[in-house]
């Protein structure tokens, strides 16, 4: 099969990698969509360590299974269903979990991924794969709903990317004040077009002004803005996981007592509903597609601030 793999910080294609071979609980899946991420990005810089397949966002349709030739997506933590954690219902913290495409688990940059069949979702009918591909990366939006009560709170979304779209959206469900703060006025425009109040990073005042923080820049620079505008006995949401350190003073964080969350997956079935219901407007973030082989052109595209979603389309 095709696959691009993820060597010693040195992405390569290769066209005739082994198919997975499932273990037990596992089927195989076929990956029509493949979106590329923040995550995937900081990989090729060293983050995690990682080494293989990268990728963990897709649409793909099952082999066998109780979902055989249906359209699915997946959970991307694949977990032992034992430990404490699991046995607690927050298995996205098995301390012997793997994670597609970023911890020990080949990912979706290639045509076959193998996956617990428990990992899996069916998507409905109605939704595309245009749409359905986003699921991983809305779960992961939806998450902070479910972690932080935002009724009545003033809320900023830092960064102008893929993962602040949809977590301006779904901030919004909570409550009427959410603003977004960007760097690129191309992507900026997106979230006008959504009837998001939205700022240029530069015009942003650093006083606090926000009861909750959510930061899904990318950068470890994004922290210090946080906490810069971050109201006293605020909450700061950290999105971002970036292969580089960290370097702050935590003093205003203790002084001020603000609340530190990290946030990561969320629920994939409150996102299918949701993408179901249309309750988050995804048209046109898909911008560029490229074909598997064409992995390097697919990489610097999504670094670049003119372009939003790039998709590997494996259809072919």
């Amino acid at each position: 099969m095709r696959a691009v793999t993820l060597y010693n910080s040195l992405l390569t294609f290769q066209s005739n990698v082994a198919e997975p071979i499932p273990k037990h609980g596992e089927v195989l899946v076929d990956v029509t969509l493949a979106g590329v991420c923040e995550t995937d990005l900081q990989l090729c810089k060293g983050y995690m360590g990682f080494s293989g397949i990268i990728g963990h966002e897709f649409v793909g349709v099952a082999r066998s299974g109780r979902f055989a030739g249906q359209r699915v997506v997946g959970e991307i933590n694949c977990v032992c269903q034992e430990c404490r954690w699991c046995r607690q219902g927050s298995g996205t913290h098995c301390p012997s979990r793997s994670v597609l495409g970023i911890l020990n688990r080949d990912g979706v940059f290639a045509d076959v991924v193998a996956l617990p069949e428990c990992n899996l979702h069916a998507v409905p009918d109605s939704v595309p794969n245009d749409q359905a591909v986003f699921t991983e990366p809305l779960a992961a939006a939806l998450q902070i709903i479910q972690q932080v009560d935002l009724t009545q709170k003033k809320v900023v979304v830092l960064g102008d990317g893929r993962l602040g779209m949809l977590c301006a959206q779904a901030v919004r469900l909570m409550t009427g004040s959410v603003l977004v703060v960007g760097k690129h006025p191309e992507k900026i425009a997106r979230f006008q077009k959504l009837g998001i109040p939205i700022e240029l990073l530069s015009d942003l005042s650093r006083e606090p002004a926000f009861d909750v923080v959510v930061d899904c820049t990318g950068s470890s620079s994004g922290l210090e803005v946080a906490s810069s505008i971050v109201l006293p006995l605020g909450t700061i949401v950290l999105k971002t996981t970036v292969a580089g350190n960290h370097s702050m003073s935590l003093a205003k964080l203790v002084i001020d007592e603000v609340t530190v969350i990290g946030s990561r997956c969320g629920p994939f079935k409150k996102a299918l509903v949701s993408l179901e219901a249309q309750a988050f407007d995804l048209d046109g973030l898909i911008s560029h597609r490229f074909p598997i082989e064409r992995f390097a052109d697919a990489m610097q595209t999504a670094v670049d601030p003119a372009a939003f979603k790039v998709v590997f389309d494996l259809s072919k």
